[in-house]
């Protein structure tokens, strides 16, 4: 379960950071990316706990398995709904990952995108709507290091609310729920919904619920750890 922490603080802590492009398409298309975040850290759970805390178990597992992680790729449906919409946006495309610091999301429907991360630089490229911007992200990777990626299940809980519990509303599934505590983070996210398949082991969805009521859903499939990856994808 550990990296899927990681993602958690991926969208924490990087609020400031999206907050700063005015351009709202430029903040979706960031806080997007980092849903991607979640397939870094994909790792394989053992079997149901027998004891302890889920989350605990989860997260043990989690970290314990993580290091084996080299590559990912799968595809993905993003499904956005909004006051403001008459009806929700999906959108699909593929995901790529080569650790430790190279990610990208490429968008077929319903127009071409591509929004990437490789080290320090964030960079979103929608010739349909004539953008094309790069950003330095390394202080934000910097803080993620620090508050999440070396933290623990207690550490976590000082920030968030956490339940884990099978996930009735997805059969097959366990279900982490993570609601914020702290007001500087409560002023951009509601609650983060993770989802874990048990028999293929991986993460088949998250979703975030923003303070207006609005939400973003991302599902996974054809999850492929370790596969191999052309370079190319990367550019």
């Amino acid at each position: 379960m550990g990296r899927e922490a990681y993602v958690t603080i991926l969208i924490v802590h990087l609020q400031r950071d999206v907050g700063a492009i005015r351009s709202r398409r430029h903040r979706l298309a960031i806080l997007t990316l980092l849903y991607a975040a979640v397939a870094v850290g994909a790792a394989p759970l053992q079997k149901t706990p027998t004891r302890g805390d889920l989350f605990d178990e989860l997260f043990k597992q989690g970290q314990a398995k993580n290091g084996n992680l080299k590559t990912l790729t799968a595809s993905f449906v993003e499904t956005t709904t909004s006051t403001l919409l008459t009806r929700p946006i999906v959108s699909s495309g593929t995901l790529a990952v080569e650790r430790p610091s190279r990610i990208v999301m490429r968008y077929a429907q319903p127009d071409d995108r591509v929004v990437l991360i490789d080290g320090d630089t964030l960079t979103v490229s929608w010739p349909s709507k004539n953008v094309r911007q790069s950003k330095d992200i390394g202080a934000a990777q910097k803080r993620i290091q620090k508050y999440f990626v070396d933290s623990n299940p207690d550490e976590l809980r000082t920030h968030f609310t956490i339940t884990a519990r099978e996930g009735t509303d997805r059969p097959g599934t366990y279900a982490v729920e993570m609601i914020p505590k702290r007001k500087q983070i409560q002023e951009g996210l509601s609650k983060l919904e993770l989802w874990v398949d048990r028999s293929t082991q991986l993460m088949t969805a998250i979703r975030m619920t923003f303070p207006n009521g609005d939400t973003k859903l991302l599902t996974f499939a054809d999850v492929k750890p370790n596969a191999p990856i052309d370079p190319a994808l990367f550019k």
